[in-house]
């Protein structure tokens, strides 16, 4: 069935909160522990945004993208970012059939629903312009001509905190682009030994065995659930209390640099996923400071002094939290 043979009926209510527990079960058979990354996750793909995944190596991007992938039936691609890359590797080229004497599109990898961008700050800045489209416009340019990238589209960018040497920060624009950006850190002891009893009973191989995901949802559902999502109820005081959370960046001592209205809209939209994660049809108070470092801490730069004391942006939003007065409830 294609996407735009009929309008969708957005998916609302306890059906939508149904569906989204149904694939957070399922992802965490294979995705074990780190409940909170991949509740995140699954928030940047409610809300129709992208995430930025910032860990180590080995603390399970890929496979979360993997499982996920193959709970909602969707078209899955992995980039390698690497130094040598090429806008064409990722959004496709003309290739010239002299059979034909014409040319062919040949498409890319992006052309996909779940996108894994490895270590993207590997890549030059014209390569990560070419995705930053693909993210924002949800198309592609090759030679001229304008191609749409098929719905759903998620874009899940990781990279690696610790190793910066040849490597291309992402600019504040690019950055602005992500919805979330989500900590992955070290799996609790408990979490580490189920993994490893997962992993290593009677296999040789060192990976997830991804057999035991099941298919719980297809792509035009995740489409409904998506328009589901924006249809949350969320009141005028609590729009309010997301908008003075983000004015307040931009006068806090400490930050040089505050977050913009972009903020402002991903702070709602992010907090209506929150909202039907945890099962209700309306956002409150809660969800917007729940979710508010994984929305702020990429659109917000330290002054440096702050970053020789070794404060986070995450330390910083947690003090500025604490001052914003929530509505009552």
């Amino acid at each position: 069935m294609s996407l735009d043979a009929a309008p969708l009926v957005p998916i609302t209510g306890a059906a939508l909160a149904e569906r989204a527990a149904a694939v957070r079960d399922e992802v965490g058979k294979a995705f074990i522990g780190q409940a909170e990354v991949l509740d995140q996750i699954l928030i940047a793909l409610l809300a129709g945004g992208h995430a930025l995944l910032e860990g180590v190596p080995g603390l399970g991007k890929t496979l979360v993208v993997r499982a996920l992938s193959k709970a909602l039936d969707c078209g899955y691609a992995r980039v390698q970012f690497t130094p040598d890359l090429m806008p064409s590797d990722i959004s496709g080229h003309a290739v010239y059939d002299p059979k034909t004497e014409s040319f062919n599109i040949r498409r890319g990898p992006v052309f996909t629903n779940l996108l894994l961008a490895d270590e993207i700050n590997r890549a030059p800045a014209k390569t990560q312009s070419a995705l930053l489209e693909a993210m924002q416009e949800l198309q592609v340019t090759i030679e001229g001509h304008s191609f749409e990238l098929p719905p759903p589209f998620l874009t899940l960018a990781t990279q690696n905190p610790v190793e910066q040497e040849g490597t291309y920060p992402l600019p504040e624009a690019q950055l602005d682009r992500f919805l979330l950006k989500v900590l992955i850190g070290y799996p609790t002891l408990a979490d580490e030994k189920r993994m490893v009893a997962a992993v290593s009973l009677g296999r040789s191989a060192s990976d997830f065995d991804l057999s035991q995901v099941q298919r719980v949802l297809g792509p035009e559902e995740i489409v409904a659930m998506q328009l589901g999502t924006a249809l949350v109820r969320v009141d005028e005081a609590v729009i309010d209390y997301a908008v003075r959370i983000v004015a307040k960046t931009r006068d806090w001592a400490g930050i040089a640099l505050g977050a913009g209205p972009r903020g402002s809209l991903g702070l709602v939209r992010a907090a209506r996923a929150q909202a039907v994660l945890s099962g209700r049809d309306f956002v409150t108070p809660d969800d917007v400071r729940e979710i508010a470092k994984p929305v702020l801490r990429h659109r917000i730069a330290l002054a440096p002094e702050l970053q020789i004391e070794g404060q986070s942006a995450d330390d910083v939003l947690h003090a500025l939290l604490a001052t914003v007065e929530a509505p009552r409830q």
